[in-house]
């Protein structure tokens, strides 16, 4: 399906998550080259795009605003050009985690009890007392996301998440694992359990190679009985599911100590590099990084043609 056909991986972005997300289109560029495909890199800088000419297919890889948040997307398809993952309408209802949070409420995806702060006309407390995650609702890669553990520290956290837009997500605080979940063609993938180093997976962890610090360790199959890996992925399913996304995502949940799963959110643009989560899922189940692109390319190919 993808042979003789033009690709074109979009990577970088203007957001916040453009080396990330240059990461995440070099190896995908690197993969598709290396099946034989047509595919070049286009390092999008602005968000004015401008596309190799005869361009059939545009494989989004850009993280974060612009490529994860419906804007890319509404482009491409003024143009005419069919492209990979989460539509228009999916990406913009999964980037807003006020949005989502609704959404999964909605459906009855378990998910942490939230509120959302409106801090437009001054400084103010969410009703629950901390410990509670405070999370700008349109920022990815655990940008201006804050752990409350004390109450006396919950002003700044949330001055500084105000600093991203005025509705921000106040969440209650799940001790647990940290689980993500892989779907691909609305099937879960094996679970991969993540352990970062200080207990908390932020920026740093996520992305060592950026700043140097102590990387997380990943254990996939996650260590988990038949009962509660069942139930963790249908928590996932039904989640990318609530929020229609189509192609594939990669759905972040926390387990509990009583192995009961809370889903956070659901990534549209996952990190794709051959060490990242969705490949490292994708491997577990036989399928390598270099087939996992070509499978998602061809899956949306197949829907927007």
């Amino acid at each position: 399906m993808l042979a003789g056909k033009k690709i074109a991986v979009l990577m970088g972005g203007p957001g916040s998550e453009r080396a990330v997300s240059l990461a995440t289109g070099n190896a995908v560029l690197k993969a598709l080259q290396g099946l034989g495909l047509d595919a070049v890199g286009v390092d999008v800088t602005t968000r004015d795009l401008d596309l190799p000419h005869g361009t059939e297919l545009a494989f989004n890889a850009i993280h974060g605003t612009f490529g994860e948040d419906g804007t890319l997307q509404a482009i491409l398809e003024n143009l005419g050009i069919p492209y990979t993952g989460a539509g228009s309408a999916s990406s913009r209802l999964a980037f807003d985690k006020n949005l989502a949070k609704a959404a999964f409420l909605a459906h009855d995806v378990p998910t942490p009890r939230a509120e959302i702060l409106d801090v437009s006309k001054g400084p103010c407390l969410p009703s629950f007392p901390a410990p509670f995650v405070v999370k700008p609702p349109r920022e990815g890669s655990s940008v201006g996301v804050h752990i409350v553990r004390n109450q006396e520290d919950a002003a700044a956290a949330i001055a500084d998440a105000a600093t991203f837009g005025n509705d921000i997500l106040i969440e209650e605080f799940i001790s647990g694992k940290e689980l993500t979940v892989g779907i691909l063609n609305d099937m879960p993938l094996p679970i991969v359990h993540i352990a970062p180093p200080g207990g908390v997976y932020d920026m740093a962890s996520k992305y060592p190679w950026l700043s140097g610090a102590k990387g997380s360790e990943y254990f996939c199959p996650a260590d988990l009985d038949l009962e509660t890996t069942m139930a963790v992925q249908a928590a996932a399913l039904a989640a990318h599911r609530a929020l229609g996304v189509e192609i594939y995502s990669r759905v972040d949940v926390l387990l509990d100590a009583q192995n009961r799963p809370y889903v956070l959110e659901a990534n549209t643009i996952p990190g794709m590099t051959e060490t990242s989560l969705l490949p490292k899922a994708a491997a577990a189940a036989g399928i390598s990084f270099p087939i996992l692109c070509q499978t998602i390319a061809e899956l949306s190919l197949q829907l927007r043609s």
